[in-house]
Order: C-alpha cells, then structure tokens, then sequence
C-alpha cells in the first residue's frame, strides 16, 4: 500500500514559474548532504535549499547576458557545485564562493546536454553529441576533441548509474519518430545501442529506469495513457546488426472510466510508480493530479488533485515528491509499504517479515507434457477454491485459433533458428500472460531441448539474457546449467550458482570440479563475473598480481613467518605483503559462487568424496587463504558483493577434510598445507584466549570501579600481566 502524507511549500516562484528571475525550472537535483535539494532555473541562478527548515542556504548567479543550460550538479566526492553556461563552459565553486565570475573556468570543445553526479563515481558529462567523459578526463584537457556519437538523432532523456564500481549512463534519442537507447559504460567504453520498438498511433513521452542484477529496466510513458517496461542486458552485445527493444505493459492508467494522461513518472519501489497528468472523465473537465500506481495488481493506490496546475516535471528525492504548483514548488512526503495480496486486504500480520519466495516448483516441463495449456498446467499446481474460482471467472473460453504455450514450443519444434528465438522473444515480451513464471520455464526448456538434439546450436547471450533478467529456479529449467556445464559454459553456471536457490548438491559438485580442472591460462579468455573478488584481489591485466591490504590484528610475527615458509606452487599469485592466493582472479570467483550456493551436509559430502587429490589440495589451499583474509579484519567479512562469509569458508573447510582427510596425510604436498592450517588455527585459538583473558580483567576492574567513593579524585596506573 502506498499513501501521501503531508505536505509544505518550499519555495515562491519568479513571475515566469521560476525560482527567482529566470524562466521556470530547468530540475531539481540532490544537494551534498541527504535534507538539502539544488534547484536550477532555466536562466542564471542556482539555488541551494534545506528541505526541512524551508530556506535557502545559498544562491548563485551567472551574469547578464549568460545563461545555465543544464542543471547544476554536486561533486559529492569534493562538495563542489557544478554548472554548465552557454552549453560549452564548466564552472566550479564551493559553498563559499559568491561571485561566480571569479570561480574556476574551463571552456570545452563541443555542446554538453546534461551532467550526472553519482555519490560514488563523481559526475559524468553527456555531450549533445551522445559522447560521455568524467568530469576529471575533462578537466585534464577540456579542450580534447569530442567525438560524435549520435548522427542527426536529439537526445530526449538520459540517467546515471552505478554498476558495482562501474559508471554506467543511459540516454534516449530521436530520428523520424524512431527511439534509440545507448548504454555506455564509462570506465570500459563500452557502447550499445538498441532500437526501441516502434508502435503505431502512440510514442514516448517520459522515460525512468533503475538497475537491478545486471540488467536496466527502463519504463517508459507513452501517448496511448501505458506505462511500458523494457529490459536492457548490460553485457557487451557482440552483434554487428542493430538489435530492437521489446517491450511489454506494465500499467494502463485508466480506472473506473477515467484516464490519466502522464506528463513524468519515476520509480518509488519494485511494486510502485509515480505519475504526474491530467486526469479526465467523460464529459468532465480534466483535473491534473499527482498519483501512485501498484504494477504488481495493476490498481490506483492513491492521488492528489493539484487545481492551480503543474509544469508537467516531477522529482522524487528522499521519500519526498516536489513539483511545481501554481506559483510555488511544493513537497509531499509519501511511503510505500509491502507491496502483497494480504496487505492489500489487511491480513498482513508483520510488516517486516521478508516477502513470499517467488519461485515455484515446476516439475510438469517435461517433453511429454509441453502439449497441455499453461491454464492445465497452473491447475495441477493448486487446486485452492481461490485459484478455482478466479480461473471460473477470468479465464475466457479457448478460442480456436489461440495456441498454448505447450503448442506453441510444439509447433516450433523444427522451425530454423532464426524464427524459433524470435518467437520465443515474442513469447515472453507479452504484456499479458497468465503465468510469466512458468512460460519462461518452458522458453529455457525448449533452448536447452534443442542444444541436446543440435550440437551446435547454443544461445548463449539468450539464456544469459533470461537468468540475469527473470526470477527462475533450477527447478522450472532442470536442464539449463546440465548443458552449460557440457558447454563448459563458466560464466552461465556462475549466474545460476548465485541466483538459483535450489541447485541439486550433484550439479553444485559438478560445477566444482568443472571450475577447478580450468587451466587459468583459459580463464583468462573468457568473461567472469569479478564482483565477489575484486575488493580483495586487484587485477592487474599483465601479471596478474594480488594486492591485500596489512592490518595487525594480534598475531605473532615470528609464527606468521613461520606459517608463511612453506613453498608455494608456481600457478600461486604472489603478494608484496606476503599472502599467496593458490589461483587466479577469475577461478577465484567462480569457487566463490560455489562456496555461496545452498547445500545440504548430508547430501553434498558423498560427492565430494569423488573430488580428485590434486584438485582437493587445491580447494583447500584457497580455503585456507581465505580464512586468513578474513581473520585479518576486525570483523571477519571480506569485502565486495557475493562475497563468501567466515562460516561458509570454515564449513567447506571442514567438508573437505572430512570427505579426505586419509588422502591429505598421506599426500606430501598437503602436509605442510595441513601443518600450516594447524598452526594458524592454534594461533587463533590463543589470541581469542588472550582476548578472553582481557575481558574477564576488563569486566572486574569495571566492578571494583562501581565500589569505590566516585567523590575522590585519584590517578592510577593499571598493569594487566
């Protein structure tokens, strides 16, 4: 459920709906700190607010005759405020600074369209042109040529994310009523561009998007009173031809005879949108209201009538909604709360309980049963009056010439290639399918149906494609990671180790001793994802070295070096603090995906007993290195995203002993691995006895403390020994 609660004025209007003299507003954009808000004419002036108090805490202004021609930014790396005017000069300046004339001022060589600051990966400038640089390459040369991106087409809407630590920035343009999308990664260089599909009577007037698992979901409000949704991968797209962005419907704004015609909207949450327009009925003049739409059930949750008009812009910061009305900006606090079927009803009990899993057990995708209806099939799933007396109620009679999903994948069973994805794309691009879940299923299955029947064929950017974008489990796709790991397809297999919940302890083995037969050498030449090492391990292309950083934490030296002695394999990844990493950057990662997916004991163990010497010596030498990692901080977390856990790394460490522990004493290169493991984990054991001991001393010093007179003044050295 989603409500709005009160709300304030912000700031008067100039005579043209601007702040000041300008000629209304050009955006509003995040301050340096979270209550503080930037607002920018579409003239001269440049104004920063603190939303709470309602004041202004300074204002800038460029001098007559000039012009700001895209909104002011903030570095929130330096606290400096940026500005672009006349389209080609940057200017910079602190808080401090008042006259504007006398900042810092660098003209550049080609027109900028916008600038994005990001909190962690400092502002990004998007030129007219559709070229992109940081704000530091510009400042370097900012006279540097600036290529041309985009022939002919103008830019309508653009946006910066951050991607791990990657910038990444997406914009729109026009050409003869066509819409393209370009993706850039900043730091990769990296281009793509798409085509967004063409629709008859109707195109897009506002778009948003945000970033989820690898992919940008970019909505996009269009003419015919639809929101629409359309995912974009953003692994390189190798394809020389230009690829066409289809789309789906996510929301049709209308309700109970009346219908909205959006200006703006932006995302609040995964269930909620936000839209600004004109809301108008049937014989009745049109009311312009601020609304928020549920897409998860498709309803109306809320709206605001707003009868002195708006400017059709609308910005969204901090759980805070500002838009221009009459002759003011206003705010309007709002909150969203769980997006489910018993909150809408009131049945919720506990707010704070975590959502219902989303995936579903769906073992009927079999050859044999891909000729029963989706509709079958959901019966056979639940069989609760519920389901029953929706089904009575909203599913139509089968038309003749409607195909089910099962006949459908039947019917393109020797269709060529071409025609067969295709129409698989279509499939899932439908804005109204009765289980997307399932029919996903079923597009996986028939891919992977047809890898086994053809050697050849494999559609491995669509399979990457579906798994980073869709929520799947093992279960609905049985046979998807069986052919990657035939394909020895790594990085599929690392996708589906860290999203499916379900993976069978056989295909968690399966995958092991697959990554640890890859030579690094091979690695080397194929993509990764580095997320869970990168933060720990840097990679350096030429050698490949790994660079941790040194924190004392307790342990003797003389032991360390002790420890440290032993000769290390020549595959090992030296350190000039020392530490040894036993393989690569890229087999690093995929164990890492290994040792976070799900398992059972009791189940896992039986195949690890099948693990080669050689390669179990291995798994545990890195193991080992990272239990060390991880007991050189503080808190015992190794840094980054998907990174493995302390118990994790402790409870795989004693599986394998335990499924080899007679093949490690007797291999003499697992002896002094083993000697090393012992003494490390002795040294633990006395430093944590040490601190234990500190502790208890702490703890009766506190006591004795608590006795005596706190009225006396008395100075005393205290020995622990």
């Amino acid at each position: 459920m989603a409500a709005l609660c009160e709300s304030f004025t912000l700031c008067g209007l100039g005579p043209s709906g601007g702040v000041g003299l300008g000629g209304g507003l050009l955006a509003l954009e995040p301050g340096p700190d979270p209550d503080h808000v930037l607002l920018t004419d579409r003239g001269r002036t440049a104004t920063l607010f603190k939303v709470s108090d309602q004041k202004p805490l300074g204002c800038w202004s460029v001098k007559h005759g000039q012009m700001i021609t895209c909104p002011v930014v903030c570095n929130f790396e330096t606290h400096e405020y940026v500005a672009v005017q006349d389209d080609k000069v940057l200017r910079i300046w602190k808080n401090e600074d008042v006259n504007l004339d006398k900042v810092f001022k660098a003209t550049l060589s080609a027109d900028v369209y916008r600038i994005h600051s990001l909190p962690s990966g400092g502002p990004v400038v998007l030129f007219r042109a559709g070229a992109v640089r940081t704000l530091d390459v510009l400042l370097e040369a900012p006279q540097q040529e600036i290529e041309s991106v985009i022939s002919d087409e103008v830019i309508k809407w653009s946006e910066a994310f951050m991607e791990g630590q990657q910038p990444v920035l997406i914009f729109t343009t026009e050409k003869d009523g066509n819409f393209f999308v370009y993706v850039q990664k900043v730091k990769t260089n990296s281009l793509q561009k798409y085509k967004l599909e063409h629709q008859e009577l109707s195109k897009p007037l506002n778009f948003t998007a945000c970033i989820k698992n690898t992919s940008i979901t970019l909505l996009c409000l269009y003419s015919n009173d639809s929101v629409y949704k359309v995912l974009i991968p953003l692994q390189q797209n190798n394809e020389d031809e230009e690829q066409i962005l289809s789309k789906s419907l996510l929301l049709k704004l209308s309700v109970s005879g009346s219908v909205l015609k959006g200006t703006s909207l932006v995302v609040l949450d995964k269930d909620h949108i936000a839209v600004l327009g004109s809301l108008s009925t049937s014989g009745e003049e049109s009311k312009e209201c601020l609304t928020i739409w549920n897409t998860k059930f498709q309803t109306l949750q809320t709206s605001k009538e707003l009868p002195l008009g708006t400017s059709g812009q609308l910005w969204c910061y901090e759980e805070k909604f500002f838009f221009t009305h009459g002759k003011v900006l206003t705010v309007i606090m709002y909150k969203c709360e769980t997006s489910s079927l018993a909150a809408a009803v009131g049945k919720l009990k506990d707010s704070q309980s975590p959502d219902v899993s989303s995936f579903v057990n769906w073992n009927t995708l079999g050859d044999e049963e891909l000729d029963v209806s989706l509709q079958s099939q959901q019966s056979i799933k639940s069989e609760s009056k519920m389901t029953l007396r929706s089904r009575k109620n909203t599913v139509p009679k089968a038309q003749p010439d409607t195909l089910s999903v099962g006949q459908l994948l039947l019917n393109l069973k020797d269709a060529s290639t071409t025609a067969f994805e295709d129409e698989l794309r279509q499939l899932m691009s439908k804005p109204q399918v009765p289980d997307l879940q399932a029919t996903i299923g079923c597009v996986v299955t028939a891919l992977t149906n047809r890898c086994k029947t053809n050697q050849k064929y494999y559609p491995q950017n669509f399979l990457l494609q579906i798994v980073q974008t869709r929520d799947l489990s093992y279960s609905l796709c049985p046979d998807l990671m069986a052919v990657a790991l035939e394909k020895k397809d790594l990085y599929l297999l690392q996708i589906c180790l860290q999203q499916f919940p379900d993976i069978p302890e056989k295909i968690t083995y399966a995958c092991l001793k697959l990554f640890l037969s890859i030579s690094d050498a091979y690695l080397h030449t194929v993509d990764v994802d580095l997320e869970s090492v990168i933060c720990y391990i840097d990679i350096d292309s030429n050698n490949k070295e790994v660079k941790t950083e040194i924190v004392e934490n307790g342990f003797n030296a003389e032991l360390e070096r002790d420890m440290w002695a032993a000769k290390v394999p020549e595959e090992s990844h030296s350190t000039a603090d020392g530490d040894f990493c036993p393989v690569g950057p890229q087999k690093a990662a995929l164990l890492n995906a290994v040792i976070n997916a799900a398992y059972s004991e009791t189940f896992l163990l039986p195949h690890l007993k099948n693990l080669p010497a050689q390669q179990a010596v291995l798994f545990l030498r890195y193991l080992y290195y990272l239990y060390v990692k991880c007991s050189e901080k503080i808190n015992t977390t190794l840094p980054g995203i998907h990174s493995p856990t302390i118990s994790q790394i402790m409870d795989w460490m004693c599986l394998l002993l335990d499924a080899h522990f007679t093949v490690m004493v007797m291999l003499p290169e697992a002896k002094e691995l083993l000697s090393n493991l012992h003494k490390f984990v002795r040294a633990q054991v006395r430093f944590y006895s040490e601190l234990n001991k500190i502790e208890e001393s702490l703890r009766e010093l506190q006591r004795l403390n608590h006795q005596k007179d706190s009225q006396t003044y008395s100075i005393e050295v205290l020995e622990l020994i």
